[in-house]
């Protein structure tokens, strides 16, 4: 398909009902096995988008990382927020991105009226006016800015660990399951920085031990479930 950028429609929308500040909302790392779940916020007015701006995961990681420093420069406002590894094991993905989600507004330097949120699930609820846009990473200039500085900040975190833990490749696989990652996972286990309720322990009999019971029940998340590209 070509390229479709994406546009200020569903934000034009949300201040025709009243809304002055509209944010934009999109995680990285929900599917990963290792590092935290990161989401980013991006305030962009109406202003025209800088040439190229997409769903991160559709940018190169050169481009994503050409883009990131100009839309630092070019949003009115953002903000990144996290859910560590430990909080994600201990709370379920749906409340760890909650909490990363409340983590970059409250980061903000201002309070939104309205939030664009990426995917079909409201995993923010009130006091936030929400409103979930399938593809929104895609189709909204807002919710596109923000998908490419979370995404860029979790890979640069990643990279950081890498030389402690040479063998797991966090510098190329940013904590998804790789083929190195997981081939570490099985000759030396997890790290301190690894998801510990998520079921790929359960595919290593030795390190199965370590899985940690999850304290609260998350039933809509099926976060261990998923494999997403990197």
């Amino acid at each position: 398909m070509p390229y479709q950028p994406p546009t200020h429609s569903v934000e034009r929308s949300l201040r025709r009902a009243g809304a002055k500040i509209v944010v934009g909302l999109d995680e990285v790392g929900r599917g990963a096995w290792a590092g935290p779940v990161t989401v980013g916020a991006a305030v962009t007015g109406l202003r025209r988008p800088p040439e190229g701006l997409t769903d991160s995961k559709l940018l190169t990681v050169r481009r994503r990382e050409q883009l990131a420093p100009v839309l630092e420069g070019w949003v009115t406002a953002h903000a990144l927020g996290q859910a560590s590894a430990l909080e994600c094991d201990e709370l379920g993905m749906t409340a760890a991105l909650r909490l990363a989600a409340a983590r970059a507004l409250e980061a903000l330097p201002v309070r939104p009226d309205a939030v664009i949120l990426d995917g079909k699930h409201d995993y923010l609820g009130g006091p936030w006016q929400v409103r979930t846009v399938i593809k929104g990473d895609q189709s909204c200039v807002c919710v596109a800015a923000a998908s490419v500085l979370a995404k860029v900040h979790r890979d640069a975190l990643m990279a950081e660990l890498a030389p402690q833990f040479p063998q797991f490749g966090f510098e190329d696989n940013a904590g998804y399951p790789s083929p190195v990652h997981r081939a570490a996972l099985a000759e030396f286990g997890p790290t301190e920085h690894h998801r510990l309720s998520w079921s790929y322990l359960d595919a290593l009999p030795q390190w199965r031990h370590l899985k940690r019971s999850r304290l609260v029940a998350d039933t809509a998340d099926g976060d261990e479930q998923l494999t997403l590209g990197f």
